[in-house]
């Protein structure tokens, strides 16, 4: 008997590691469904706990932006007094960053809030925008630091009239400093491009996003499913703040699914 109970713990105990949490966030403008990541278990947990406990219900949209981002989940704002007062502590992972639909959580500033916590109800989820190769992977500071010195230089007179031709069209102008971007480069040993994995350039060129942001706040999980009810939710008209003008209330649902029939149905691929 005790045998056969051990065996049927294992088997508890393995059907439940295959098990994820599935949120679905309603709106009136439709519904999301979104995945947490586990390299993030203290927002992954504390988001779950305040979904299932029913906490974030009737929370809105309070700040919006749209090719930016969508901000709400603030629990104290419909309540009397604060009743979220904690912070999570940060979880940077270079794996997770601020591609459309990502979620991730708001924070005080850096002034009051040197490490980076997180905001213990708050959270903003991604709309961004396309970036070009370019725009996404050159330091423009570095790069026009380094035009300025080669301009000086008696033998880019030439380039340097081009310049001055150029100036009063800035696409142009970019065109021709981006041009020298090589030898600059190699003359003053100036690094012009930023160092970006390939998962992280084709997401931002492909889906978009907001990537000022990475390194700066927690990514803990992402929409699989609406990502047009970002798109409806970002466009709406706003007041002072950013706040928009008619409520957008936010109910919440916590199904556990299989992991399988999550990557089927939704594409998502938990890492090995």
């Amino acid at each position: 008997m005790r045998k056969l109970i051990f065996i049927l713990t294992i088997i508890i105990q393995s059907c439940a590691m295959n098990k994820d949490v599935l949120i679905t966030i309603s709106t009136p403008y439709g519904d999301m469904k979104a995945i947490l990541y586990d390299e993030t278990p203290l927002h992954k947990k504390n988001f779950i706990e305040l979904s299932e406990s029913g906490q974030f219900d009737s929370t809105i949209f309070h700040r919006v932006i749209e090719n930016f981002m969508i901000q709400g989940g603030d629990i104290n704002l419909i309540n009397d007094e604060d009743v979220i007062d904690y912070t999570i502590p940060a979880e940077f992972n270079n794996s997770l960053f601020h591609k459309k639909g990502e979620i991730a959580a708001a924070r005080m500033g850096d002034n009051v809030n040197p490490d980076k916590e997180s905001s213990g109800c708050q959270f903003y989820i991604v709309q961004g925008k396309v970036y070009t190769e370019d725009e996404l992977t050159l330091d423009i500071n570095a790069l026009y630091g380094g035009v300025r010195r080669l301009l000086e230089e008696e033998e880019y007179a030439d380039t340097r009239q081009k310049f001055i031709e150029a100036q009063s069209d800035p696409q142009e102008t970019q065109k021709l400093a981006i041009s020298l971007s090589s030898v600059i480069e190699d003359k003053y040993g100036i690094k012009i491009r930023k160092d970006l994995s390939d998962d992280i350039v084709s997401a931002y060129t492909s889906v978009g996003g907001v990537p000022h942001l990475d390194g700066g706040y927690t990514v803990f999980g992402r929409i699989v499913e609406g990502l047009e009810v970002i798109d409806k939710i970002a466009a709406v008209k706003t007041g002072p703040g950013d706040k928009p003008t008619e409520d957008i209330p936010m109910t919440f649902k916590v199904d556990r699914i299989n992991k399988d029939k999550i990557t089927k149905d939704y594409g998502y691929t938990y890492p090995e």
